[in-house]
């Protein structure tokens, strides 16, 4: 069976290497190379047998990237600030650091390059929002093959009735369909008697809500609380803090 030829800057992305416009930006400052040599075409392709490695250069900038977990507020929205509302990015600044943060990272106003959401959240929910300025946590979060849960807490009353009956939860955890496709089965559970607590390993837009509303629930409040192995915890409404080296999702 013979090898297909991949580009480089996809097969980096692969390898866990970067991000695409990292790997880009890398081949063309000659900071990649396959087989031992530096290969500074842009475009160029490679083998999946070819060995792959990049200049410490490279793994320097990339060590520079910050990752920000932020409590977002409800009004905010996850990404480019549009129809008015405030980006959720503004509220990286020194003031709105969490005091009880423990990274040793100093924050400067060059860490808002590039700094976008790995992630969406409804400008009407609030919870745990991932910023990010380094590719591969962007990539681990909403790529295409990625298995990362989130976890939601979600306040909800019962259009229908006195209560939710089994049958209707059980449809929660799997069974129903948006925008023609069956959802992946999800963990939908009661945490208090207008609580429930969701756990998600897709993301379509307004997923929990058009999944409550097909069985007859109002969402009457939606806070993600934890994404992988990162959970919000205590870090305040509207406050942000950095991910730790020692944190991964």
């Amino acid at each position: 069976m013979t090898e297909e030829l991949l580009r480089l800057s996809k097969r980096m992305s692969e390898l866990g290497l970067s991000s695409r416009r990292e790997a880009d930006e890398w081949i063309a400052r000659g900071w990649v190379r396959v087989d031992g040599k530096v290969v500074s075409e842009l475009g160029s392709k490679v083998y999946p047998s070819q060995k792959v490695t990049v200049e410490r250069q490279a793994a320097a900038e990339q060590s520079k990237r910050v990752t920000v977990l932020i409590n977002k507020p409800m009004g905010y929205v996850s990404g480019q600030a549009e129809d008015g509302y405030t980006p959720a990015v503004a509220l990286i600044k020194a003031e709105n650091r969490w005091a009880e943060d423990r990274s040793p990272e100093q924050f400067h106003p060059t860490q808002l390059r590039s700094l976008v959401a790995a992630g969406r959240l409804d400008i009407d929910s609030v919870g745990l929002l991932v910023l990010t300025q380094d590719g591969r946590v962007a990539k681990q979060l909403i790529g295409h093959d990625t298995d990362i849960d989130k976890e939601y807490l979600v306040r909800v009353s019962y259009t229908k009735g006195d209560v939710l009956p089994d049958s209707e939860l059980k449809k929660l955890n799997h069974g129903l369909w948006l925008d023609g496709k069956p959802l992946l089965p999800a963990k939908v559970r009661w945490q208090n008697e207008d609580q429930l607590s969701f756990t998600l390993r897709e993301g379509k837009k307004r997923q929990i809500r058009r999944m409550c509303e097909a069985v007859g629930l109002k969402v009457l409040g939606l806070k993600r609380v934890r994404i992988g192995k990162v959970k919000l915890g205590d870090l305040p409404t509207g406050q942000w803090r950095y991910l730790s080296a020692d944190e991964q999702f």
